[in-house]
């Protein structure tokens, strides 16, 4: 029998996925995010789950859709936070056809084995409008190699100086960085990065 993947977990487990998550206030990582937004700014969430954030952001006047590439949880979070949301694979999906201010994506490329992270990340970008205003929030897990949790799932871990090293590649700048413990209290720590563009064409 197949090994269930990470991918397949949100899909199949979505519900489950979403009640361990629903209940957590964003705004530790969210407040520090939107004081480099414009109030009214379309936000792009990459991996939005149950559409809590989208509904958090909603809520304080910004303009929000939502992507994921579980069905189940894309249906929650439009109920959720009543706004679009789009089914999709972020490696593969035409980000060029959107055109938003900001991108935010918490925790949603944990899964992404180390050598995937620059391309996916390159791609996702395409989405944000050619502006120096163009903001982008990204959080992974510190660590070295991997983790694997229940159903299967593999974190691939970072450290600072690699994420680095990749944000200088595709012309992205650091503007704050935070480390943090989980708000599920397992005691993982988390990196954030708020990040613009060096150059816009």
């Amino acid at each position: 029998m197949k090994k269930m993947t990470a991918i397949d977990y949100y899909r199949t487990h979505w519900a489950q996925y979403h009640d361990k998550t629903i209940n957590i206030d964003p705004a530790g990582f969210l407040s520090g995010f939107v004081r480099h937004l414009r109030h009214g700014d379309h936000v792009l969430d990459v991996g939005c789950g149950s559409g809590r954030d989208l509904l958090w952001l909603k809520q304080r006047g910004f303009s929000v859709t939502g992507f994921d590439a579980s069905p189940g949880l894309a249906e929650l979070a439009r109920r959720h936070a009543g706004c679009l949301v789009i089914e999709g694979d972020f490696e593969t999906f035409d980000f060029q056809a959107l055109s938003v201010d900001a991108v935010l994506m918490s925790g949603s490329l944990v899964h992404l084995p180390h050598d995937r992270l620059a391309p996916a990340l390159s791609n996702i970008v395409n989405a944000l409008r050619k502006t120096p205003e163009a903001r982008v929030y990204l959080s992974l897990k510190e660590g070295e190699g991997l983790s694997r949790h229940t159903h299967n799932r593999i974190y691939y871990l970072w450290q600072d100086q690699d994420i680095r090293s990749i944000f200088a590649d595709l012309g992205l700048t650091v503007l704050e960085t935070s480390r943090s413990e989980s708000a599920r209290g397992t005691g993982e720590i988390w990196l954030g990065y708020i990040l613009a563009r060096d150059k816009n064409p």
